[in-house]
């Protein structure tokens, strides 16, 4: 009997123990699962991102931000010309907005149908997709995603015109631009024309039409690409002829027409100013900092015609590089408004006004005295406008003068 209740006894030990042991280790498994999770919590946010940074970086290199950047700056500049007065700042953003990503989807497509090549050029070798990075239909997808939603943000938010001049640079610059670089050397001349379209594009957006005023900046971006093209084409002249791109330096051993072709196409850019000032854009201290600004890149061509080396290009590159922002802010200083344009034109008009009028002798009725009365141009009735526009139903007053 005793040895029976101690059994018992043993038992209900054992089993406490093992209960309270297992209890235990549950109660030790459960903490280190909470102890646990905030470290998976932070794993996965880290995961997190380094994926979003990895496409970013995708995103940033397949739509050649800082390229797009300048692309934009000119559109932007171009906005402002086209304003006439104030600038409407909600507009000027959404055209910004807009130059961007159809910029971006542009950059994109041109490197989905150059990846063989990039991938040949040691300059391009690390992009996204000759690098593998990123996929070809993914890269497809974001250019069409962006170039839609940027052509529908301009035809929303500003007008037809401007989203017309956006999704017609981007065919030119993908479908145009792009194969033409590996059949002839025209290429150049043809990007130019995709460079100039930009500022235009702005100008639309702002006024909603085309005029000989907004063809300033465009001819100086198209002149101005030459010669920029022409320094980094023969810097970099082997990349491209291992890349397979026909480039005009190519067939240019010595150097000589390449130097030629930049130094003409810099001297084109030195009536620019002179336009801009007798088309009323801006004013005339931008005619001589212009004219100033044209000389030196000149001389920069000038010399690289003279010494044809890659030292000289590279200097004529850096001349270009300054040229473009300096010309537009001077734009931008510079720019003459609706409201000066008109008090100009007032001024003038105050001016060649005739202040007084020759007398002469008139009779009177009778033809016995003689007054003397105020003949010329007939001076326009103070209150006579007013009658007409506010008052339509009321009889212009006249003035007859005696």
């Amino acid at each position: 009997m005793f040895k029976r209740n101690w059994n018992c006894a043993t038992l209900y030990s054992r089993l406490v123990n093992s209960s309270s042991s297992s209890s235990l280790h549950n109660f030790t498994h459960i903490r280190s699962t909470f102890s646990s999770s905030p470290s998976v919590s932070a794993s996965k946010s880290n995961d997190l991102i380094s994926l979003a940074r990895h496409y970013g970086n995708c995103y940033s290199q397949l739509s050649k931000a800082r390229l797009s950047l300048l692309v934009v700056a000119t559109s932007g500049t171009g906005f402002v010309l086209g304003s006439g007065g104030a600038v409407d700042l909600s507009m000027l953003s959404y055209t910004c907005l807009g130059t961007m990503m159809v910029a971006a989807s542009a950059s994109t497509l041109n490197q989905v149908f150059e990846i063989k090549n990039d991938a040949i050029m040691r300059r391009t070798s690390q992009r996204p997709l000759p690098s593998g990075r990123i996929t070809v239909p993914h890269a497809v997808g974001w250019a069409s995603s962006v170039g839609l939603a940027g052509t529908a943000l301009l035809a929303t938010q500003t007008n037809m015109l401007a989203a017309g001049l956006a999704a017609s640079n981007l065919v030119l610059y993908s479908f145009v631009y792009t194969p033409l670089k590996q059949i002839h050397p025209v290429n150049t001349w043809v990007g130019a024309v995709v460079g100039a379209i930009p500022p235009l594009l702005g100008w639309a957006a702002a006024s909603g039409d085309i005029s000989l005023n907004s063809l300033i900046l465009p001819a100086a971006l198209y002149f101005w690409q030459i010669p920029h093209f022409m320094a980094l084409a023969y810097m970099c002249r082997e990349d491209y002829a291992a890349g397979g791109f026909k480039m005009y330096s190519l067939a240019d051993p010595s150097g000589r027409k390449t130097a030629m072709v930049a130094m003409r196409n810099s001297i084109y850019l030195i009536p620019l100013g002179f336009l801009a000032y007798d088309w009323g854009v801006t004013s005339g201290w931008f005619c001589l900092e212009s004219t100033a600004l044209t000389l030196a890149i000149s001389a920069a061509a000038f010399s690289f015609y003279r010494d044809r080396t890659k030292e000289r290009a590279r200097r004529m590159f850096h001349a270009s590089l300054l040229y473009l922002p300096v010309f537009m802010a001077g734009l931008l200083i510079h720019r003459r408004t609706d409201n000066q344009h008109f008090l100009e034109v007032n001024a003038e008009g105050f001016m060649k006004s005739p202040s007084s009028v020759e007398t002469s002798e008139m009779d009177d009725k009778n033809g016995n005295q003689k007054i003397k009365g105020r003949q010329g141009t007939r001076a326009r009735p103070p209150v006579a406008y007013a009658s007409i526009a506010p008052f339509p139903f009321l009889p212009a007053p006249s003035y007859d003068i005696v």
